[in-house]
Parts: C-alpha cells; structure tokens; sequence
C-alpha cells in the first residue's frame, strides 16, 4: 500500500512539472500580423513600473522597469520573426533592478511573436518568455 502511494504521489509530481503550453503556442513560426507602429505593456504584474514595448518601424524602445531601453528589430510577418539587436539602455539605479535585467535578458532571448487580438506574445523558439498587452 505505501509503495502504492508513493507511486501516485510521484506520477502527480511529475504530471505537475510538465511544460504547460499557451493557447497561443501552436501560432508560432505562422503568419503573424505587422506589430510595426505599435505600444505594448508587460501582462504581468512586477513591482515598480511596468515595462513597455514600443515598436517603431525597425526600431524598439520603452521602459525596461527603471531604465529607458532601445535598439533595432528585425520582423518578419510571413514567419513571426522577431528578432531584436543593439538592446542598450540607461544606467539609473532603482529598488528593484532583476525585474529591469530579466525583463531585457528575454528582450534579446526573442526570436517570434505571435499576436492573439489585443495580446503579444515573445517566444524563443516554443518557449513563451514575454506577454504583453496593446497600449493606447
């Protein structure tokens, strides 16, 4: 009986630390609508500041948490290539500075997006790193 036991508590555990995937996870690497001229907000809620994504013909910038941030973007509709380069940003120093360094570590992790009505999504390859909401 606790051999029993175990095995189902094992097989729960395990069940549990699969990869869960976003509905929208089966649109990656599929047409994609332009996003160029766009503003975007992170869905999650952090502490401090929201970041923001503003794209601007090839070019991307907003608020990383704290600090100003910006670069270039390479974007494919045909694929849902995304692919950001030259990320730089200011250097003011805030309370919560590992909301600003993961926030701009999975900036430059991107490489598709998917859109989904009001609702952008960064991917490296499958892997859901950023969520956003449309701004304005």
């Amino acid at each position: 009986m606790k051999n029993l036991f175990l095995s189902i508590c094992t097989f729960a555990v395990l069940a549990s630390c699969g990869t869960m995937k976003s509905p929208s996870s089966s649109k990656v690497g599929k047409a994609q609508p332009s996003i160029a001229n766009t503003k975007w907000t992170l869905a999650d809620n952090v502490k401090g500041q929201a970041p923001t994504l503003n794209i601007e013909g090839s070019k991307v910038s907003g608020n990383s948490g704290c600090n100003r941030y910006f670069g270039s973007v390479v974007m494919e509709t045909a694929s849902g290539q995304f692919t950001p380069s030259g990320i730089g940003s200011t250097k003011m120093a805030c309370d919560n500075m590992s909301v600003e360094k993961n926030f701009l570590d999975m900036m430059q992790k991107a490489n598709k997006y998917v859109v989904s009505g009001t609702t952008l999504e960064l991917y490296q390859d499958n892997l859901l790193l950023l969520k956003f909401n449309k701004s304005e």
